[in-house]
Protein backbone atom coordinates (compact mmCIF):
# COMPACT_ATOMS: atom_id res chain seq x y z
CA UNK A 1 0.00 0.00 0.00
CA UNK A 2 2.67 2.46 0.60
CA UNK A 3 4.42 1.79 -2.63
CA UNK A 4 1.04 2.65 -4.44
CA UNK A 5 0.81 5.97 -2.23
CA UNK A 6 4.58 7.12 -3.02
CA UNK A 7 3.78 6.53 -6.81
CA UNK A 8 0.69 9.54 -6.60
CA UNK A 9 1.77 12.69 -7.73
CA UNK A 10 0.56 15.93 -6.28
CA UNK A 11 -1.72 18.30 -7.90
CA UNK A 12 -1.30 21.77 -7.64
CA UNK A 13 -4.72 23.50 -9.02
CA UNK A 14 -4.12 27.34 -8.55
CA UNK A 15 -0.36 26.71 -11.20
CA UNK A 16 -2.85 24.69 -13.29
CA UNK A 17 -5.46 27.24 -13.54
CA UNK A 18 -4.53 29.46 -16.93
CA UNK A 19 -5.29 26.42 -19.55
CA UNK A 20 -7.56 24.59 -17.56
CA UNK A 21 -9.82 27.61 -17.23
CA UNK A 22 -9.40 27.97 -21.11
CA UNK A 23 -10.31 24.33 -21.27
CA UNK A 24 -13.07 24.23 -19.10
CA UNK A 25 -14.82 27.65 -20.81
CA UNK A 26 -14.19 25.51 -24.16
CA UNK A 27 -16.27 22.36 -22.91
CA UNK A 28 -19.37 25.27 -21.92
CA UNK A 29 -18.94 26.63 -25.06
CA UNK A 30 -19.50 23.18 -26.79
CA UNK A 31 -22.52 21.77 -24.48
CA UNK A 32 -23.86 25.86 -24.79
CA UNK A 33 -24.08 25.75 -28.34
CA UNK A 34 -26.21 22.09 -28.45
CA UNK A 35 -28.70 24.14 -26.47
CA UNK A 36 -29.07 27.60 -27.78
CA UNK A 37 -31.07 29.15 -30.42
CA UNK A 38 -29.43 30.29 -33.84
CA UNK A 39 -30.64 33.68 -33.04
CA UNK A 40 -28.24 33.54 -29.71
CA UNK A 41 -25.48 32.22 -30.87
CA UNK A 42 -23.61 35.90 -30.33
CA UNK A 43 -23.85 34.83 -26.78
CA UNK A 44 -21.02 32.25 -27.20
CA UNK A 45 -18.25 34.82 -27.81
CA UNK A 46 -18.88 37.13 -24.92
CA UNK A 47 -18.82 33.71 -23.04
CA UNK A 48 -15.38 32.92 -24.77
CA UNK A 49 -14.20 36.28 -24.67
CA UNK A 50 -15.18 35.98 -20.65
CA UNK A 51 -13.07 32.88 -20.66
CA UNK A 52 -10.17 33.48 -21.82
CA UNK A 53 -9.99 37.10 -19.49
CA UNK A 54 -10.75 34.65 -16.58
CA UNK A 55 -7.82 32.33 -17.88
CA UNK A 56 -5.40 35.53 -17.84
CA UNK A 57 -6.61 36.68 -14.56
CA UNK A 58 -5.84 33.65 -13.09
CA UNK A 59 -2.04 34.53 -13.72
CA UNK A 60 -2.08 36.99 -11.06
CA UNK A 61 -1.87 34.60 -7.88
CA UNK A 62 0.85 33.12 -9.47
CA UNK A 63 3.07 36.38 -9.71
CA UNK A 64 6.03 36.27 -8.05
CA UNK A 65 5.72 32.29 -6.79
CA UNK A 66 7.44 29.32 -8.66
CA UNK A 67 4.85 26.73 -8.39
CA UNK A 68 5.46 22.89 -9.44
CA UNK A 69 3.38 20.05 -10.04
CA UNK A 70 3.10 16.91 -11.58
CA UNK A 71 6.84 16.12 -9.67
CA UNK A 72 8.70 12.54 -9.19
CA UNK A 73 7.94 11.62 -5.97
CA UNK A 74 11.71 10.16 -5.77
CA UNK A 75 12.63 13.57 -7.19
CA UNK A 76 11.07 16.38 -5.71
CA UNK A 77 12.60 19.22 -8.39
CA UNK A 78 11.83 17.01 -11.72
CA UNK A 79 8.35 18.14 -12.45
CA UNK A 80 6.23 18.26 -15.84
CA UNK A 81 4.89 21.44 -14.99
CA UNK A 82 6.48 24.25 -13.53
CA UNK A 83 4.55 27.84 -13.05
CA UNK A 84 8.01 30.09 -13.08
CA UNK A 85 8.33 33.40 -14.25
CA UNK A 86 9.21 32.38 -17.82
CA UNK A 87 6.01 30.90 -18.02
CA UNK A 88 3.85 33.53 -16.74
CA UNK A 89 5.12 35.86 -19.04
CA UNK A 90 4.54 34.00 -22.07
CA UNK A 91 0.56 32.48 -20.88
CA UNK A 92 0.15 36.41 -20.24
CA UNK A 93 1.33 36.60 -23.93
CA UNK A 94 -0.86 33.84 -25.27
CA UNK A 95 -3.91 35.10 -23.34
CA UNK A 96 -3.79 38.38 -24.25
CA UNK A 97 -3.32 37.54 -27.34
CA UNK A 98 -6.12 35.13 -27.79
CA UNK A 99 -8.32 37.55 -25.65
CA UNK A 100 -7.50 40.60 -28.27
CA UNK A 101 -8.27 37.62 -31.25
CA UNK A 102 -11.64 36.77 -29.71
CA UNK A 103 -12.81 40.76 -29.47
CA UNK A 104 -11.73 40.12 -33.73
CA UNK A 105 -13.64 37.68 -34.29
CA UNK A 106 -16.91 38.40 -32.55
CA UNK A 107 -18.48 40.35 -36.07
CA UNK A 108 -16.03 38.22 -38.14
CA UNK A 109 -18.35 35.33 -37.62
CA UNK A 110 -21.53 37.35 -38.48
CA UNK A 111 -19.77 39.16 -41.71
CA UNK A 112 -18.79 35.27 -42.76
CA UNK A 113 -21.65 33.21 -41.87
CA UNK A 114 -19.24 30.69 -39.61
CA UNK A 115 -20.37 28.34 -37.11
CA UNK A 116 -20.10 29.87 -33.43
CA UNK A 117 -19.74 26.58 -31.75
CA UNK A 118 -17.05 25.13 -33.66
CA UNK A 119 -14.89 27.96 -33.58
CA UNK A 120 -15.03 29.35 -30.18
CA UNK A 121 -14.48 25.76 -28.98
CA UNK A 122 -11.45 25.20 -31.39
CA UNK A 123 -10.46 28.73 -30.18
CA UNK A 124 -10.41 28.38 -26.58
CA UNK A 125 -8.99 24.85 -26.97
CA UNK A 126 -5.95 26.05 -28.74
CA UNK A 127 -5.39 28.69 -26.05
CA UNK A 128 -5.16 25.78 -23.71
CA UNK A 129 -2.84 24.36 -25.34
CA UNK A 130 -0.59 27.41 -25.94
CA UNK A 131 -0.69 27.78 -22.38
CA UNK A 132 0.11 25.14 -21.30
CA UNK A 133 3.58 24.66 -23.56
CA UNK A 134 5.74 27.14 -21.77
CA UNK A 135 4.86 25.26 -18.34
CA UNK A 136 5.80 22.28 -19.62
CA UNK A 137 9.15 20.55 -18.88
CA UNK A 138 9.22 16.96 -20.03
CA UNK A 139 9.36 16.60 -23.85
CA UNK A 140 6.01 14.53 -23.73
CA UNK A 141 3.94 17.19 -22.12
CA UNK A 142 5.49 19.68 -24.62
CA UNK A 143 4.76 17.74 -27.73
CA UNK A 144 0.84 17.02 -26.43
CA UNK A 145 0.88 20.88 -25.57
CA UNK A 146 1.75 22.01 -28.87
CA UNK A 147 -0.14 19.79 -30.82
CA UNK A 148 -3.51 20.82 -28.51
CA UNK A 149 -2.41 24.21 -30.09
CA UNK A 150 -1.87 23.10 -33.30
CA UNK A 151 -4.83 20.62 -34.30
CA UNK A 152 -7.73 23.22 -33.77
CA UNK A 153 -5.81 26.02 -35.48
CA UNK A 154 -6.44 23.39 -38.51
CA UNK A 155 -9.97 23.59 -38.29
CA UNK A 156 -9.77 26.97 -37.61
CA UNK A 157 -8.36 28.07 -40.86
CA UNK A 158 -10.41 26.03 -43.15
CA UNK A 159 -13.24 26.66 -41.55
CA UNK A 160 -14.29 29.32 -44.40
CA UNK A 161 -16.56 25.81 -46.10
CA UNK A 162 -16.88 26.48 -50.00
CA UNK A 163 -14.10 28.96 -49.82
CA UNK A 164 -10.96 27.31 -51.95
CA UNK A 165 -8.12 29.50 -50.37
CA UNK A 166 -9.39 28.65 -47.16
CA UNK A 167 -9.17 24.98 -47.92
CA UNK A 168 -5.66 25.32 -49.86
CA UNK A 169 -4.36 27.20 -46.71
CA UNK A 170 -5.95 24.58 -44.35
CA UNK A 171 -4.09 21.72 -46.44
CA UNK A 172 -1.15 23.14 -46.41
CA UNK A 173 -0.83 24.41 -43.02
CA UNK A 174 -2.09 20.90 -41.79
CA UNK A 175 0.67 18.92 -44.23
CA UNK A 176 3.71 21.10 -42.64
CA UNK A 177 2.64 20.64 -39.28
CA UNK A 178 1.98 17.12 -39.34
CA UNK A 179 5.52 16.61 -41.21
CA UNK A 180 7.08 18.82 -38.68
CA UNK A 181 5.50 16.58 -35.25
CA UNK A 182 6.62 13.75 -37.07
CA UNK A 183 10.26 14.88 -37.49
CA UNK A 184 9.65 16.01 -33.85
CA UNK A 185 8.80 12.51 -31.88
CA UNK A 186 11.38 11.15 -34.14
CA UNK A 187 13.84 13.27 -32.46
CA UNK A 188 11.92 12.96 -29.23
CA UNK A 189 12.43 9.18 -29.03
CA UNK A 190 15.59 9.52 -30.09
CA UNK A 191 16.76 11.60 -26.80
CA UNK A 192 14.54 9.30 -24.91
CA UNK A 193 15.82 6.07 -26.31
CA UNK A 194 20.01 7.62 -25.10
CA UNK A 195 18.74 9.13 -22.27
CA UNK A 196 16.43 7.08 -20.66
CA UNK A 197 14.51 9.92 -19.22
CA UNK A 198 11.64 12.78 -20.89
CA UNK A 199 12.16 15.17 -17.91
CA UNK A 200 14.53 18.27 -19.79
CA UNK A 201 16.60 18.42 -16.36
CA UNK A 202 17.29 14.81 -16.97
CA UNK A 203 17.51 14.68 -20.23
CA UNK A 204 20.30 17.84 -20.13
CA UNK A 205 22.25 16.00 -16.98
CA UNK A 206 22.49 12.76 -19.35
CA UNK A 207 23.53 14.35 -22.01
CA UNK A 208 26.74 15.06 -20.24
CA UNK A 209 28.18 11.84 -20.03
CA UNK A 210 26.83 9.19 -22.29
CA UNK A 211 28.34 6.04 -21.48
CA UNK A 212 28.42 4.59 -25.39
CA UNK A 213 29.80 6.35 -28.29
CA UNK A 214 27.08 4.90 -30.47
CA UNK A 215 24.48 7.16 -27.80
CA UNK A 216 25.88 10.17 -28.29
CA UNK A 217 25.15 9.27 -31.92
CA UNK A 218 22.01 8.65 -31.17
CA UNK A 219 21.21 11.51 -28.72
CA UNK A 220 22.77 14.17 -31.52
CA UNK A 221 20.28 12.54 -33.94
CA UNK A 222 17.64 13.58 -31.57
CA UNK A 223 18.64 16.82 -30.88
CA UNK A 224 18.71 18.14 -34.33
CA UNK A 225 15.81 16.14 -35.43
CA UNK A 226 13.76 17.96 -32.51
CA UNK A 227 15.43 21.57 -33.70
CA UNK A 228 13.88 20.92 -37.17
CA UNK A 229 10.48 20.07 -35.83
CA UNK A 230 10.54 23.08 -34.00
CA UNK A 231 12.00 25.30 -37.16
CA UNK A 232 8.52 24.57 -39.13
CA UNK A 233 6.74 25.96 -35.91
CA UNK A 234 8.42 28.72 -35.66
CA UNK A 235 8.28 29.46 -39.45
CA UNK A 236 11.83 29.76 -40.23
CA UNK A 237 13.35 29.56 -43.09
CA UNK A 238 13.27 27.35 -44.99
CA UNK A 239 10.55 25.61 -43.13
CA UNK A 240 8.18 29.15 -43.71
CA UNK A 241 6.62 27.89 -46.96
CA UNK A 242 2.99 27.46 -45.40
CA UNK A 243 3.07 30.91 -43.77
CA UNK A 244 1.63 33.40 -46.85
CA UNK A 245 -1.13 31.35 -48.08
CA UNK A 246 -2.39 30.31 -44.44
CA UNK A 247 -2.23 33.69 -43.70
CA UNK A 248 -4.19 34.54 -46.79
CA UNK A 249 -7.11 31.74 -46.53
CA UNK A 250 -7.49 31.71 -42.58
CA UNK A 251 -10.00 34.17 -41.78
CA UNK A 252 -8.37 37.66 -40.46
CA UNK A 253 -8.46 36.83 -36.84
CA UNK A 254 -6.94 33.86 -37.17
CA UNK A 255 -4.14 34.83 -39.26
CA UNK A 256 -3.55 37.71 -36.70
CA UNK A 257 -4.02 34.68 -33.71
CA UNK A 258 -1.76 32.34 -36.06
CA UNK A 259 1.13 35.09 -35.85
CA UNK A 260 1.22 36.00 -32.72
CA UNK A 261 0.16 33.21 -30.44
CA UNK A 262 1.52 30.12 -32.84
CA UNK A 263 4.69 32.12 -33.04
CA UNK A 264 4.97 32.26 -28.84
CA UNK A 265 3.92 28.57 -28.78
CA UNK A 266 7.41 27.57 -31.51
CA UNK A 267 9.36 29.83 -29.81
CA UNK A 268 8.86 28.97 -26.25
CA UNK A 269 8.88 25.39 -26.58
CA UNK A 270 12.43 25.93 -28.79
CA UNK A 271 13.74 27.65 -26.00
CA UNK A 272 12.74 25.30 -23.38
CA UNK A 273 14.10 22.52 -25.22
CA UNK A 274 17.93 24.91 -26.52
CA UNK A 275 18.50 25.83 -22.83
CA UNK A 276 16.81 23.90 -20.78
CA UNK A 277 17.58 20.10 -22.38
CA UNK A 278 20.21 20.95 -24.41
CA UNK A 279 22.68 23.05 -23.20
CA UNK A 280 25.31 20.51 -23.46
CA UNK A 281 25.15 20.78 -27.67
CA UNK A 282 24.98 24.50 -27.18
CA UNK A 283 27.94 24.40 -29.78
CA UNK A 284 25.45 22.81 -32.48
CA UNK A 285 22.14 24.33 -31.58
CA UNK A 286 23.71 27.74 -31.16
CA UNK A 287 25.34 28.12 -35.38
CA UNK A 288 22.36 26.64 -36.66
CA UNK A 289 19.77 28.64 -34.92
CA UNK A 290 22.31 31.84 -35.61
CA UNK A 291 21.99 30.43 -39.58
CA UNK A 292 18.55 30.00 -38.95
CA UNK A 293 17.95 33.72 -38.09
CA UNK A 294 20.06 34.98 -40.98
CA UNK A 295 17.99 33.30 -43.49
CA UNK A 296 14.64 33.52 -41.82
CA UNK A 297 15.01 37.92 -41.44
CA UNK A 298 16.59 38.22 -45.07
CA UNK A 299 13.90 35.58 -46.60
CA UNK A 300 10.97 37.38 -44.64
CA UNK A 301 11.98 40.99 -45.41
CA UNK A 302 12.82 40.70 -49.25
CA UNK A 303 9.86 38.69 -50.03
CA UNK A 304 7.63 41.47 -48.44
CA UNK A 305 9.74 44.31 -50.42
CA UNK A 306 8.77 42.30 -53.79
CA UNK A 307 4.62 42.06 -53.12
CA UNK A 308 2.64 44.36 -55.58
CA UNK A 309 0.07 46.93 -53.52
CA UNK A 310 -2.18 46.20 -56.09
CA UNK A 311 -2.50 42.48 -55.93
CA UNK A 312 -5.76 41.04 -54.00
CA UNK A 313 -4.46 40.39 -50.37
CA UNK A 314 -1.52 42.18 -50.90
CA UNK A 315 -2.34 43.85 -46.82
CA UNK A 316 -2.18 40.05 -45.71
CA UNK A 317 0.72 38.91 -47.46
CA UNK A 318 2.92 41.90 -46.82
CA UNK A 319 1.89 40.99 -43.17
CA UNK A 320 2.28 37.25 -43.40
CA UNK A 321 5.59 37.85 -44.83
CA UNK A 322 6.62 40.40 -42.02
CA UNK A 323 5.90 37.92 -39.47
CA UNK A 324 8.53 35.74 -41.22
CA UNK A 325 11.45 38.33 -41.00
CA UNK A 326 9.70 39.37 -37.43
CA UNK A 327 10.10 35.83 -36.41
CA UNK A 328 14.41 35.96 -37.61
CA UNK A 329 15.33 38.65 -35.31
CA UNK A 330 13.28 36.86 -32.49
CA UNK A 331 15.39 33.69 -33.42
CA UNK A 332 18.47 35.81 -32.63
CA UNK A 333 18.90 36.19 -29.31
CA UNK A 334 18.11 32.21 -28.69
CA UNK A 335 20.93 31.89 -31.16
CA UNK A 336 22.76 33.84 -28.53
CA UNK A 337 22.33 31.85 -25.59
CA UNK A 338 24.22 29.21 -27.26
CA UNK A 339 27.72 31.18 -26.68
CA UNK A 340 26.94 32.93 -23.50
CA UNK A 341 27.45 32.01 -20.22
CA UNK A 342 24.39 33.84 -19.08
CA UNK A 343 21.57 32.63 -21.34
CA UNK A 344 18.89 33.55 -19.59
CA UNK A 345 19.60 37.61 -20.57
CA UNK A 346 19.48 36.42 -23.90
CA UNK A 347 16.66 34.29 -23.57
CA UNK A 348 15.00 37.62 -21.73
CA UNK A 349 15.62 39.58 -24.78
CA UNK A 350 13.21 37.14 -27.34
CA UNK A 351 10.76 37.33 -24.70
CA UNK A 352 10.87 41.50 -24.68
CA UNK A 353 10.54 41.33 -28.42
CA UNK A 354 7.77 39.08 -28.32
CA UNK A 355 5.30 40.85 -26.55
CA UNK A 356 6.35 43.85 -28.32
CA UNK A 357 5.66 42.06 -31.34
CA UNK A 358 2.93 40.63 -29.91
CA UNK A 359 0.77 44.01 -29.45
CA UNK A 360 1.39 46.07 -32.42
CA UNK A 361 1.26 43.07 -34.87
CA UNK A 362 -2.43 42.08 -33.36
CA UNK A 363 -3.09 45.83 -33.72
CA UNK A 364 -2.33 45.89 -37.73
CA UNK A 365 -4.03 42.47 -38.25
CA UNK A 366 -7.10 44.32 -36.58
CA UNK A 367 -7.41 47.18 -38.77
CA UNK A 368 -6.89 44.96 -41.65
CA UNK A 369 -10.34 43.19 -40.26
CA UNK A 370 -11.77 46.90 -40.40
CA UNK A 371 -11.17 47.58 -44.06
CA UNK A 372 -11.76 44.15 -45.25
CA UNK A 373 -15.05 44.54 -43.92
CA UNK A 374 -15.66 46.92 -47.19
CA UNK A 375 -12.46 46.24 -48.80
CA UNK A 376 -12.49 42.10 -49.11
CA UNK A 377 -9.19 42.21 -51.69
CA UNK A 378 -7.22 43.72 -48.79
CA UNK A 379 -4.90 45.27 -51.51
CA UNK A 380 -2.14 48.08 -49.96
CA UNK A 381 -3.85 50.14 -52.31
CA UNK A 382 -7.04 49.70 -50.33
CA UNK A 383 -5.72 51.77 -47.67
CA UNK A 384 -5.33 54.94 -49.85
CA UNK A 385 -7.19 57.68 -47.75
CA UNK A 386 -7.82 55.81 -45.04
CA UNK A 387 -6.73 59.14 -43.42
CA UNK A 388 -9.48 61.28 -44.90
CA UNK A 389 -11.83 58.61 -44.02
CA UNK A 390 -10.88 57.51 -39.99
CA UNK A 391 -8.46 59.45 -39.07
CA UNK A 392 -7.96 57.61 -35.74
CA UNK A 393 -8.11 54.10 -37.24
CA UNK A 394 -5.08 55.37 -39.95
CA UNK A 395 -2.58 56.68 -37.39
CA UNK A 396 -3.47 53.55 -35.32
CA UNK A 397 -2.10 51.28 -38.23
CA UNK A 398 0.43 53.87 -38.99
CA UNK A 399 2.05 53.76 -35.36
CA UNK A 400 1.87 49.88 -35.69
CA UNK A 401 3.87 49.93 -38.99
CA UNK A 402 6.83 52.32 -36.95
CA UNK A 403 6.37 50.21 -34.28
CA UNK A 404 7.18 47.08 -36.51
CA UNK A 405 9.74 49.10 -38.28
CA UNK A 406 11.49 50.18 -34.97
CA UNK A 407 10.92 53.74 -35.75
CA UNK A 408 9.50 56.72 -33.59
CA UNK A 409 7.12 57.18 -32.64
CA UNK A 410 7.33 53.77 -31.83
CA UNK A 411 9.78 53.77 -29.18
CA UNK A 412 9.31 50.11 -28.06
CA UNK A 413 10.05 48.61 -31.56
CA UNK A 414 13.44 50.51 -31.53
CA UNK A 415 14.45 49.33 -27.61
CA UNK A 416 13.48 45.94 -29.19
CA UNK A 417 15.64 45.99 -31.89
CA UNK A 418 18.62 47.49 -30.35
CA UNK A 419 18.47 44.94 -27.39
CA UNK A 420 18.52 41.84 -29.78
CA UNK A 421 21.32 43.82 -31.49
CA UNK A 422 23.28 43.88 -28.58
CA UNK A 423 22.80 40.59 -27.28
CA UNK A 424 23.58 39.09 -30.72
CA UNK A 425 27.20 41.68 -30.35
CA UNK A 426 27.71 40.95 -26.90
CA UNK A 427 27.81 36.89 -27.76
CA UNK A 428 30.48 37.91 -30.40
CA UNK A 429 27.96 37.31 -33.04
CA UNK A 430 28.89 40.67 -34.81
CA UNK A 431 28.09 39.36 -38.69
CA UNK A 432 24.75 38.43 -37.44
CA UNK A 433 23.57 42.11 -36.30
CA UNK A 434 25.11 43.41 -39.29
CA UNK A 435 22.79 41.13 -41.39
CA UNK A 436 20.01 42.44 -39.04
CA UNK A 437 20.71 46.01 -39.49
CA UNK A 438 21.12 44.92 -43.05
CA UNK A 439 17.48 43.95 -42.67
CA UNK A 440 15.94 46.38 -40.60
CA UNK A 441 16.84 49.08 -43.10
CA UNK A 442 15.00 46.86 -45.87
CA UNK A 443 11.77 46.59 -43.63
CA UNK A 444 11.85 50.08 -43.48
CA UNK A 445 11.06 50.38 -47.31
CA UNK A 446 7.49 48.70 -47.31
CA UNK A 447 6.20 49.68 -43.97
CA UNK A 448 6.90 53.11 -44.79
CA UNK A 449 5.72 52.91 -47.92
CA UNK A 450 2.51 51.34 -46.46
CA UNK A 451 2.36 53.85 -44.08
CA UNK A 452 2.36 56.78 -46.89
CA UNK A 453 -0.27 55.34 -48.67
CA UNK A 454 -2.58 56.29 -45.74
CA UNK A 455 -2.46 59.53 -45.97
CA UNK A 456 -2.29 59.77 -49.68
CA UNK A 457 -5.44 61.22 -51.26
CA UNK A 458 -8.16 58.93 -51.87
CA UNK A 459 -8.06 57.45 -55.56
CA UNK A 460 -11.60 56.90 -57.39
CA UNK A 461 -12.48 54.08 -59.11
CA UNK A 462 -9.29 52.57 -57.31
CA UNK A 463 -9.38 48.86 -58.01
CA UNK A 464 -12.96 48.55 -59.47
CA UNK A 465 -12.81 45.53 -61.72
CA UNK A 466 -11.59 42.97 -59.37
CA UNK A 467 -12.51 44.50 -56.39
CA UNK A 468 -16.46 43.37 -57.97
CA UNK A 469 -15.63 39.98 -58.52
CA UNK A 470 -14.95 39.91 -54.85
CA UNK A 471 -17.65 41.75 -53.75
CA UNK A 472 -19.97 38.45 -54.25
CA UNK A 473 -18.33 37.15 -50.64
CA UNK A 474 -18.20 40.46 -48.83
CA UNK A 475 -19.97 40.96 -45.63
CA UNK A 476 -23.56 41.72 -45.51
CA UNK A 477 -22.44 45.87 -44.85
CA UNK A 478 -20.91 46.05 -47.90
CA UNK A 479 -22.70 44.09 -50.74
CA UNK A 480 -25.78 46.40 -49.51
CA UNK A 481 -23.76 49.13 -50.41
CA UNK A 482 -23.04 50.66 -46.61
CA UNK A 483 -20.19 53.52 -46.85
CA UNK A 484 -17.15 52.84 -45.92
CA UNK A 485 -17.66 55.33 -42.47
CA UNK A 486 -20.00 53.11 -41.56
CA UNK A 487 -19.74 52.63 -37.14
CA UNK A 488 -16.94 50.55 -36.61
CA UNK A 489 -18.47 47.24 -34.68
CA UNK A 490 -17.36 48.07 -30.69
CA UNK A 491 -15.54 45.03 -30.48
CA UNK A 492 -13.44 45.35 -33.13
CA UNK A 493 -12.66 49.34 -32.00
CA UNK A 494 -11.70 47.66 -28.60
CA UNK A 495 -9.18 45.34 -30.11
CA UNK A 496 -7.46 48.27 -32.01
CA UNK A 497 -7.70 50.28 -28.90
CA UNK A 498 -6.66 48.12 -26.56
CA UNK A 499 -3.48 47.34 -29.17
CA UNK A 500 -2.77 51.01 -29.61
CA UNK A 501 -2.96 52.13 -25.79
CA UNK A 502 -0.74 48.71 -24.68
CA UNK A 503 1.51 50.28 -27.48
CA UNK A 504 1.91 53.96 -26.68
CA UNK A 505 2.29 52.76 -23.05
CA UNK A 506 5.10 50.54 -23.89
CA UNK A 507 6.84 53.01 -26.23
CA UNK A 508 6.77 55.55 -23.16
CA UNK A 509 7.94 53.70 -20.97
CA UNK A 510 9.98 50.73 -22.79
CA UNK A 511 12.40 50.23 -20.45
CA UNK A 512 9.40 48.65 -17.82
CA UNK A 513 9.26 45.84 -20.86
CA UNK A 514 12.53 45.43 -21.48
CA UNK A 515 13.30 45.28 -17.01
CA UNK A 516 9.94 42.87 -16.91
CA UNK A 517 11.42 40.27 -19.62
CA UNK A 518 14.94 40.62 -19.69
CA UNK A 519 16.01 39.39 -15.88
CA UNK A 520 16.36 35.63 -14.65
CA UNK A 521 13.53 34.29 -16.65
CA UNK A 522 15.04 30.50 -16.45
Amino acid sequence: MSTVTSLVQSVDWLALAPPTVAAAVALVVLVADLFLPAARKPLLGWIATAGLALAALSLLPLLGEDRRTFCLPAHPDVCSYVADPFTLVIQFLVLGGALLTALLSIDTLKDHDLPSGEYWFLLLSSASGAALLPASRDLATLVIALEVASLPAFALVGLRRGDRLSSEAALKFFLSSVAATAVMLLGVSFLYAATGSLHLSQVAHALTALPDPRLATLASAGVALTLVGFAFKTAAAPFHFWVPDTYVGAPLPIAGYLSVVGKAVGFSGLILVTVQGFPTYANVWGPALAVLAALTMTVGNVAALRQDPRRAHSAVRLLAWSSVGQAGYLLVPIAAAGYTDDPAHAIGSTVAYALMYAAVNLGAFAVAALVARTRPANRITDYRGLYHQRPVVALALGFFLLCLAGLPPGIIGLFAKVTVFSVAVDAGLAWLAVIMAVNVVIALYYYLQWTTVLFRGAEEGAGEGAEDTERAKAPEATRTGQPSRARIPAPLATAIALATVLGIALSGAPQLVLRFASGALL
